[in-house]
């Protein structure tokens, strides 16, 4: 494992971070046992940055009881994040923050980061409420040893955000499919002058990996047969030197083991010009099939009426880069749209309570509709309709054999 020094710290990182929103789950909860195994082999591959959230369900407790049961708190770095979107006033920040300690089972946090921190109206508004005085005393009593943010919002606020703390580091979402996106490469050059830059969705939710269009796979396959989607995301990342480390969300042992074999070996300014055409190439094929910039953090669930909106945006974007046929396929399974009751997109009651949670500010209740007349047409409903009787007449215990 290679290693990056946290400037503000002296901190030795490994360049690979353990991202702990995506633990494998098995029924609806984390499942123990393959999440222990996951953690246990990346600590001794050298693994030491583990970064979870108070509102990635079930992700603090799991990590602290196997720290606990390893008795390996001391040896790694534990980044948490308090949820800005739950705080409704300054009493919220320790009821939270107490939580958070018992939850991971520690006595202090190592990266304390402010949750989708999005512009200067809502630092300001936090400052009202006292939080540089509460994050000033919980620093002296050694209950958080480093503080910064985490950045869902516009470049120019980012800029700004960066000159209004003394902040200890910062966590962006970079990848080969969002240079400009966001904080983008202007903000990740300015924060590397200041401070340590922690890199979010290197894979953008898994699109860059398990959701490229064959196009594009088979384009870096050309360029390099052993080298995966993912494996080239995760590169072109690590080719940049202001990135401190990378977090990767990675659920099974396949994911783990190529993370850490690349991990072993990219270098800053590796990339050759070949090399960074073949990116060119696969990001004009990424392009043109993916309309929505979801990334299925599902920060927008649940909705109220019931909507599976990170499901009906990928059967989407999958219309698009894998075919109408198989979108369409992926549309009913993730909104059981033959069933009587359905997660469908046409169940929108624009709310806009999604809205206010998508880290990617993406326009929700616009794009649910775009969704309903592709994967919804007129002709369709009949179909539908025809199935749900059918099923209801299959399922009859009535009907005789």
């Amino acid at each position: 494992m290679q290693y990056r020094t946290d400037k503000k710290s002296g901190n030795k990182l490994s360049i690979l971070g353990f991202g702990c929103m995506r633990f494998p789950r098995q029924l609806g909860a984390v499942d123990m046992n393959k999440t222990e195994s996951l953690i246990m082999e990346a600590v001794n591959k050298g693994v030491n940055y583990f970064d979870t959230a108070y509102i990635y369900p079930g992700s603090e407790e799991t990590l602290g009881a196997i720290l606990e049961k390893n008795r390996i708190r001391e040896l790694l770095f534990i980044a948490t994040k308090l949820p800005l979107v739950l705080v409704r006033g300054p009493e919220d920040f320790d009821a939270f923050f107490k939580n958070q300690l018992e939850r991971l089972r520690t006595n202090y946090i190592d990266y304390y980061l402010m949750h989708m921190l999005t512009d200067m109206e809502l630092w300001e508004k936090l400052k009202a409420w006292g939080i540089e005085t509460w994050l000033q005393e919980k620093k002296q009593a050694g209950q958080i040893r480093q503080i910064g943010f985490s950045f869902h919002g516009n470049q120019g606020e980012f800029l700004k955000l960066l000159e209004a703390y003394p902040w200890e580091f910062c966590q962006i979402q970079y990848n080969y499919a969002g240079e400009h996106f966001q904080a983008g490469v202007v903000g990740l050059k300015k924060a590397a002058t200041m401070m340590p830059v922690i890199v979010m969705e290197p894979l953008l939710g898994g699109k860059l990996a398990a959701g490229l269009p064959s196009k594009a796979v088979e384009t870096f396959k050309k360029a390099d047969p052993e080298l995966s989607p993912a494996g080239w995301a995760l590169k072109w990342v690590w080719d940049h030197p202001e990135v401190t480390l990378l977090l990767s969300g990675m659920n099974d042992k396949r994911q783990l083991d190529e993370n850490l074999c690349i991990a072993d070996t990219a270098m800053p300014r590796q990339l050759t010009e070949v090399q960074r055409e073949t990116y060119r190439d696969v990001l004009n094929v990424f392009n043109a099939s993916y309309k929505i910039r979801c990334t299925g953090c599902n920060y927008c669930m649940p909705c109220p009426r019931n909507v599976n909106i990170p499901g009906c945006f990928a059967a989407y974007n999958a219309s698009f880069s894998m075919g109408f046929v198989s979108g369409m396929q992926q549309y009913m399974t993730s909104t059981a749209l033959t069933a009587d009751r359905t997660f469908s997109s046409t169940h929108c009651a624009k709310c806009g309570r999604c809205e206010q949670h998508c880290p990617q500010h993406l326009p929700i209740i616009k794009t649910l509709e775009a969704v309903q007349k592709r994967m919804e047409p007129f002709w369709m409903k009949w179909g539908i309709k025809a199935v749900r009787k059918f099923m209801r007449k299959k399922n009859d215990p009535r009907q005789s054999n």
